[in-house]
């Protein structure tokens, strides 16, 4: 089928050229017209055709062009493809950069708020025992915001820190008549898992704390990688072999006297595939990693989801205090056991009931009802409002993400519609520009990617020389799927950010090839 395609094609194209020459000399000031109309400033446009020996690029017999508007066509088609490619790709980009920015900022007001939330809970209910030991809380939430926004923190051991200075200082705090040495600290955190002085809510926390924030984080850098990815490859490098073929297919009508003809559909379709076969090339791991970006916006939606977590945290840190202040008894006496009886402080007449009662006074059970209707607990109410408008986003954004898949092996269709480059989509229509004069377009379309234009009849395309720029970001989106794939199973891997990331796969660029 191809082979007689082939003797059509070449019985058409000779025809067109002896039919061409029993013509009399066309008018060029159509061409003219036309010209200006696209913004060009030629002085010499021929006012009739005359012998084109001195083009390169278009057909060398009777032509309306000089040497310099072939030239000047050739840089304009440059340009027209950059901008076709920026124009299509633009919801595309702005959806990756919007996207982002709403969920990054959301995260880190919800982070904000609930440190503030939690200080005017504590502040309210314990007193000067709280602040005068608010920094261990204060490190609590900045480990937690260097985590989020890329530090390279185990939230594991961050969180069993977090408990483990809780104890020292609560302990301490219990037993005020006894000097607490640094020493003796350490000898009640070798006892810390057997003791359980918090409860199980450690242990709960940790689970929910560790995989909301992964999953949040991860959600946030794949949206930061999508939106480099996208911008990066949109910005299209043209062979000398891709502007020949798009000057051909753009411009070359005008020569001929045909300003207004149109391409073919799928000639249009052939110029592309072979201009943008690196692009295409993307397609597979850009859709592996919409696939793993949906499935971690689902954990988004869970009941791992970061606002959930985060918004009742300080009601289950106080209770963790209260269930080692209920305890505290039998946990000094177990401590006491296990690392000796501390000194006494010598403190004269602050008894251990003394302090015990100003204890209790401070630290008293605490429910979610009671919230404070202060800044704090307006916020926290704000931030629902804000996480019911983010629940909307994240339909919006799975909706938007389904859409994108097969984006690049689909940018030469969205870039040869009829509205912005062709005549028409009818395979048989001898109405349009099949690059060499005004007739039908025989050749068959071919399959996308690189591999695939080596007889592409339209762009000369060196398929053993894959775009090294693409294939970093075709690395890049490896490694981000990956990361989301693990994120939605709870499991997390460290990378810094986008731009380190994409740069530090250079050297593993050659593996692809």
């Amino acid at each position: 089928m191809l082979g007689i395609r082939t003797v059509l094609w070449t019985l058409s194209v000779a025809l067109s050229v002896v039919t061409g020459a029993d013509f009399k000399a066309h008018n060029c000031s159509e061409v003219r017209q036309a010209s200006i109309a696209k913004g060009f400033s030629f002085e010499n446009v021929p006012l009739q055709e005359m012998s084109g020996d001195h083009l390169r690029v278009c057909a060398q017999g009777s032509t309306c062009c000089t040497s310099e508007m072939e030239d000047k066509f050739g840089q304009r088609s440059k340009l027209e493809l950059e901008n076709l490619v920026d124009e299509t790709s633009h919801e595309l980009r702005s959806t990756f950069v919007s996207r982002h920015k709403k969920f990054d900022e959301f995260f880190l007001e919800l982070l904000e708020n609930t440190e503030k939330s939690l200080n005017e809970m504590f502040v309210r209910t314990y007193g000067k025992p709280y602040m005068q030991n608010s920094e261990v809380f204060q490190n609590l939430f900045a480990e937690l915001k260097r985590y989020y926004t890329g530090g390279n923190v185990n939230l594991e051991e961050m969180l069993n820190d977090f408990w483990s200075r809780l104890l020292e200082r609560m302990f301490t705090l219990l037993n005020s008549q006894y000097v607490i040495t640094e020493d003796y600290l350490e000898c009640i955190s070798k006892y810390t898992d057997q003791l359980k002085p918090f409860g199980d809510v450690p242990k709960k926390l940790k689970a929910q704390v560790t995989r909301a924030f992964i999953v949040a984080r991860t959600f946030v850098q794949g949206l930061s990688v999508g939106r480099e990815v996208a911008s990066r490859v949109s910005k299209v490098s043209s062979t000398p072999a891709c502007i020949r073929a798009l000057t051909k297919m753009m411009y070359c009508p005008y020569c001929q006297a045909m300003p207004s003809v149109k391409p073919c559909n799928n000639y249009c379709l052939n110029v592309m595939k072979g201009c943008l076969a690196n692009q295409a090339d993307l397609d597979p791991e850009w859709n592996q990693y919409i696939d793993a970006m949906l499935l971690v916006a689902q954990r988004l939606e869970g009941p791992f989801n970061i606002e959930s977590v985060m918004e009742p945290i300080d009601v289950k840190i106080s209770e963790a205090i209260m269930n080692m202040q209920d305890n505290s008894v039998q946990l000094s006496y177990k401590v006491f056991q296990g690392c000796g009886q501390p000194k006494p402080s010598g403190m004269g007449g602050r008894s251990t009931r003394g302090i015990s009662d100003v204890f209790n006074a401070r630290f008293r059970p605490y429910s979610p009802e009671e919230r404070p209707t202060t800044a704090a607990g307006t916020s926290l109410d704000r931030l629902r409002i804000v996480w019911s408008a983010m629940q909307h986003s994240l339909i919006d954004i799975k909706e938007k993400l389904k859409l994108f898949k097969k984006f690049w092996s689909n940018l030469p269709e969205d870039i040869c519609k009829p509205h912005r480059v062709t005549a028409g989509n009818a395979t048989d229509d001898d109405q349009c520009w099949n690059g060499h004069t005004k007739g039908r377009y025989f050749p068959e379309v071919l399959k996308d990617g690189l591999t695939n234009q080596v007889n592409n009849p339209e762009v000369g395309v060196d398929i053993t020389r894959p775009d090294t720029f693409i294939r970093q970001q075709i690395m890049a989106l490896r490694v981000m799927t990956n990361k989301l794939k693990n994120a939605y199973n709870g499991n997390d891997i460290y990378f810094q950010d986008s731009n380190l990331l994409t740069f530090s796969t250079f050297c593993c660029v050659s593996a692809l090839f």
